[in-house]
């Protein structure tokens, strides 16, 4: 993943894996690296920014990256079925569901749809750790770093991770699976590790 992404950041990739052999390869069955767990975002293309072909990762994908029933039954499935010894869990900067949750935030905030709100509602705790808040308990989105706010929701969405699985909890506590929560920089194109749980070969 490492070695993919440091290809895709000099502009030298490779495309492995992403042929016609390949493809008749995986018709029946596929074995892949690891999972990963990141947002929407149309600039977050997994495959493309780790150099990866098919049946190379598991993807989940939903805006913000926030934990769901879906995304952990995804996840349990990709560890307890296809095996995988790896969950990367990839946030990024100028997320829009980040900056909605600012926003939301804010004294004059307009009501969201309901269905964002409920996304927008589990990056909330992020923002209010991050924010620096008043006396009367308001707070001003002109004063708070959303690169922070994603760093701070990163850890909240692996820490969620591990406490409503315990199928993945305990994959990490008999060493057959690993965690790596990283941030991904749209500019440089380059993924940056920001916690690990469990260990990483």
């Amino acid at each position: 993943m490492v070695r993919g992404n440091e290809r895709f950041i000099a502009g030298a990739p490779q495309h492995p894996r992403q042929d016609i052999e390949r493809r008749a390869e995986l018709a029946h069955i596929q074995q892949p690296q690891a999972a990963l767990f990141g947002c929407s975002d149309s600039r977050l293309a997994a495959e493309i920014i780790f150099d990866k072909g098919l049946g190379d990762l598991f993807v989940v994908r939903n805006a913000g990256q926030v934990i769901s029933d879906s995304v952990i039954g995804s996840l349990e499935y990709a560890v307890a079925v296809l095996q995988v010894p790896l969950i990367i869990v990839l946030g990024h900067d100028e997320c829009g569901a980040v900056r909605a949750a600012i926003d939301s935030q804010g004294p004059d905030a307009p009501a969201l749809p309901v269905h964002i709100e409920r996304l927008v509602s589990q990056i909330v705790p992020a923002v209010r750790a991050s924010a620096p808040v008043s006396d009367d308990g308001t707070i001003d989105t002109r004063l708070i770093d959303a690169h922070e706010v994603g760093r701070v929701h990163l850890r909240d969405t692996v820490k969620a991770l591990l406490e409503q699985s315990e199928l993945i909890s305990g994959a990490i506590a008999d060493g057959s699976l690993a965690i790596v929560g990283a941030n991904y920089r749209l500019l440089e194109g380059q993924a940056q590790r920001d916690l690990v749980v469990g260990i990483v070969d």
